[in-house]
């Protein structure tokens, strides 16, 4: 049997990787800079894919015999992304406007291949992308309640600035869809795209 090809995890996120562990998948972790900012008028789905895709195309050239898998995770409440809230403030106004409702969490996952062989060029990488979705009904929360979650810290690098995985699952009702979506990584589909790379699991 061929030998499994290593994973390479653009990304400087621990949730991402201790869903990657839970399942036997040991990662190289590789921080992506780039610019994770909405671009004008980019909807949802592209803008996630898009950012995706900028993580794996960073760290990639790095890691030529390697799939480089990268994700980007968008809260979304109608037509409006929260992003990651840069003060405490702003993280307690998202909060406080997703209370009580019922929004879509989307994650889009991006794998870039091993280059096919030596002389390949790095454009010639099998590129496989998915983009999952959840919808996730928060508890009408008090206030008192808010800011007991916004001083712990949690909320300051998450999306729509609550953690499922942690404390913020006190403030979650309900999820439709896959948790690991939320989180940040979905699971089973990860699976399937890196199994086309060529990584065996189990």
């Amino acid at each position: 049997m061929a030998e499994s090809v290593p994973v390479v995890l653009a990304s400087a996120s621990p949730r991402r990787l201790e869903l990657l562990s839970r399942i036997g998948i040991p990662a190289t972790v590789a921080p992506a800079d780039v610019d994770e900012s909405q671009r004008t008028g980019e909807p949802a789905e592209e803008f996630v894919a898009r950012v995706a895709l900028d993580k794996a195309l960073c760290v990639a050239p790095r890691f030529l015999d390697s799939a480089v898998l990268a994700a980007d995770t968008a809260v979304v409440l109608g037509d409006k992304i929260f992003g990651k809230p840069a003060t405490p403030q702003q993280a307690l106004a998202m909060l406080q406007e997703l209370a009580g409702q019922t929004h879509c969490v989307m994650t889009a996952v991006v794998i870039l291949g091993p280059v096919p062989d030596p002389g390949a060029a790095e454009a010639e990488r099998p590129r496989y992308v998915c983009i999952e979705k959840a919808q996730v009904t928060m508890v009408a929360a008090e206030i008192s309640e808010l800011d007991w979650y916004v001083s712990s810290g949690e909320p300051m690098d998450k999306a729509g600035s609550y953690a499922l995985q942690a404390m913020g699952a006190a403030l979650v009702e309900s999820v439709v869809g896959d948790p690991t979506t939320v989180i940040g990584l979905p699971l089973r589909s990860s699976i399937r795209l890196l199994r086309l790379a060529g990584v065996r699991w189990p």
